[in-house]
């Protein structure tokens, strides 16, 4: 148990029960605001698992679960924006690949020159023919770790055509690279190998670099997440995707039953608790960081 001051909120309680000398305060236990109503005076309540409150009496909402939630979309958005841009595409033909096997060999390739079953294993969603097909033939044109290094350069210079002009990238990558640093990496094989790649010096290529990897955290972990709630990849990405099911190799969608979408929701909660160790590194003021950056680079992007 803790002790701590209740903080005020605005001014006297407001309801018609509440007596004329009451005022209402505000405080967070375990995740949860609550409103209460004291007498006026000096006195101090007990809270167990106090959190949110920041040091001088301020009230947070940079929780680690907060950030998580905030960071999802638009780190997916700009973390894969540089995929098939024109200029990712343009220097995938010049080194003679294709958008897709440059896709694939470029993301998949901080794996190394392993089997395609070990590829379509680390990207889940992907029927393991329409790798192995992509894969094999794209690395007789180039070798993956070379494919790697130079995909990840493609998403430095995306970054530097878009965020040359955005505010708080320094304080966004400080924020970025401690949830990598705190990350573990077992069993999250995508996110491990581009973690170990090293990133562009400058803030702009560095970002989106960074949004790349967190981007390649969270699926990674999602693809855990939905094995885990008794899913099969496949299936997962027909739910969620029903319009790519032929884009990922499938002739036909996977089947599903009525109980799989339930499991594709617990999975998603799933994902997000997996996740919390990683951002509970952050300080409130890197929550901050983390999320106005992300928000701020994908209003560069237009995604």
């Amino acid at each position: 148990m803790a002790l701590a001051a209740c903080l005020p909120l605005e001014g006297r309680g407001e309801d018609a029960a509440a007596p004329p000398h009451a005022v209402r305060f505000r405080f967070r236990c375990a995740g949860t605001v609550s409103n209460w109503q004291f007498p006026t005076g000096s006195f101090q309540l007990a809270v167990s698992n106090w959190q949110g409150v920041e040091p001088g009496g301020r009230l947070t909402d940079m929780t680690p679960e907060h950030v998580i939630s905030a960071t999802a979309v638009p780190t997916g958005n700009v973390g894969s924006a540089f995929y098939f841009h024109p200029d990712t595409l343009a220097k995938g033909k010049e080194l003679g690949l294709d958008g897709m096997r440059f896709y694939l060999l470029g993301r998949g390739g901080v794996l190394g020159d392993a089997e395609s079953d070990v590829v379509a294993s680390a990207f889940g969603y992907f029927s393991p023919a329409l790798v192995a097909k992509l894969w094999n033939t794209a690395k007789e044109t180039l070798d993956p770790r070379e494919a790697g290094r130079i995909y990840h350069e493609c998403c430095a210079a995306v970054g530097r055509s878009k965020l040359a002009d955005v505010e708080g990238l320094g304080a966004y990558c400080d924020a970025a690279e401690a949830v990598v640093g705190a990350a573990h990496p077992a069993g999250l094989a995508l996110f491990a190998g581009i973690a170990a790649e090293p990133l562009a010096e400058d803030l702009p290529g560095r970002a989106a670099q960074l949004a790349a990897v967190l981007r390649e955290l969270r699926g990674s972990a999602h693809l855990l997440a939905v094995l885990a709630s008794g899913l099969a990849p496949g299936v997962a990405h027909a739910i969620k995707r029903p319009d790519m099911v032929a884009a990922f190799g499938y002739e036909t969608p996977p089947e599903s039953v009525d109980a799989d979408a339930a499991k594709l929701e617990a999975a998603e909660a799933l994902t997000d608790q997996l996740l919390v160790p990683a951002y509970s590194a952050l300080s409130d003021a890197q929550g901050e960081a983390l999320v106005a950056g992300i928000e701020a680079m994908a209003a560069a992007y237009g995604v």
